[in-house]
């Protein structure tokens, strides 16, 4: 039988196609001899007989990630949506477990979530799920860990990653939210209008308080400079009674010059005839002088009385002697 050299040379490139082959990094081929498993290849150039081996399937060691969308019940009967995003890889030393116990990895991976999940949270109410969510992907993932080992898989960690109540719950949550905002909000404004009045009442009182003092302040300035005046009258020979009666005459007249100044004052007298007004003035007068006769007389009566007993005494004295 007579070979060209491009037949030959086609048939060494034919025999070293299926001889040679490559292995990716972080992955794994599997080789099997007439449909029996031969051997695991590794990242590399790998060699193998062409015509009787050949690659039965590649894994990859890498990280995965696989989602799931769960539908389940709570505890206070509330439907609720959750994401679980389940992280896995291929162990190096079970490539033939995974290779050859599972054919549908992801299908196995995805019952074991829903079977968790399915009885996990039916036992929270809705807001232990959102609280609680760190607990759900713990129980995932130890069960996946304790199913999947087995088929060569390992889970590197679960996460919740949504939860998704019903729509018209959202909004039911919501509005108890604004509602509870609302409520605070009203539990602020309220304290702050009862400072604001027991301040003010502070306030009120701390004011009265000092127009109390400066009235008492300028009553008792009033009193001194009355108590001057009757020391000054006193020194030019007018008795204490006369000098109060001029004392209140001359503010009754500056009382009347004072009102009449101002243009926007309302002035009652009483009574309301000039007369009347100078028969008040005479008997104000006419009883201070009534008021400083009686005084005079009642000084008389007692120094009769201190002599009387004075000369008393005196005779006694002679009569013991």
């Amino acid at each position: 039988m007579y070979f060209t050299l491009p037949a030959i040379v086609s048939l060494v490139l034919v025999f070293l196609l299926f001889t040679f082959f490559i292995v990716k990094q972080q992955s794994a081929a599997i080789i099997e001899r007439f449909g029996r498993f031969q051997s695991i290849r590794q990242s590399g150039l790998q060699i193998k007989i062409p015509l009787i081996d050949r690659v039965a399937g590649r894994l990859s060691l890498k990280i995965q990630q696989l989602d799931v969308i769960v539908e389940t019940k709570t505890l206070d009967d509330v439907f609720v949506r959750l994401k679980i995003s389940v992280q896995y890889k291929v162990v190096k030393d079970k490539v033939y477990e995974a290779f050859y116990k599972l054919d549908y990895p992801h299908e196995q991976i995805t019952s074991y979530v829903f079977d968790v999940v399915r009885a996990e949270v039916p036992k929270m109410k809705l807001d232990d799920v959102f609280v609680k969510k760190d607990d759900i992907a713990i129980a995932v993932k130890t069960e996946l860990n304790e199913a999947m080992m087995d088929y060569g898989y390992d889970i590197i960690k679960t996460l919740v990653t949504d939860i998704d109540p019903d729509g018209q719950v959202k909004e039911a949550m919501n509005r108890i939210n604004a509602s509870e905002r609302e409520k605070i909000a009203a539990q602020f404004e309220g304290d702050a209008a009862r400072i604001l009045i027991v301040e003010k009442a502070k306030a009120e009182a701390e004011s009265k308080r000092l127009q109390g003092q400066g009235i008492a302040d300028q009553r008792r300035e009033i009193a001194r400079g009355l108590e001057d005046s009757v020391k000054v009258l006193n020194n030019v020979d007018i008795n204490s009674q006369e000098a109060s009666a001029l004392i209140v005459v001359t503010q009754h007249y500056d009382t009347l010059q004072s009102v009449g100044g101002a243009s926007n004052s309302n002035l009652i007298l009483m009574p309301n005839s000039p007369q009347a007004g100078s028969e008040m003035l005479n008997n104000m007068v006419a009883s201070f002088t009534a008021s400083n006769q009686i005084g005079e007389e009642m000084k008389k009566a007692k120094k009769a009385k201190d002599n009387n007993k004075g000369s008393d005494e005196s005779i006694d004295n002679v009569s013991d002697n």
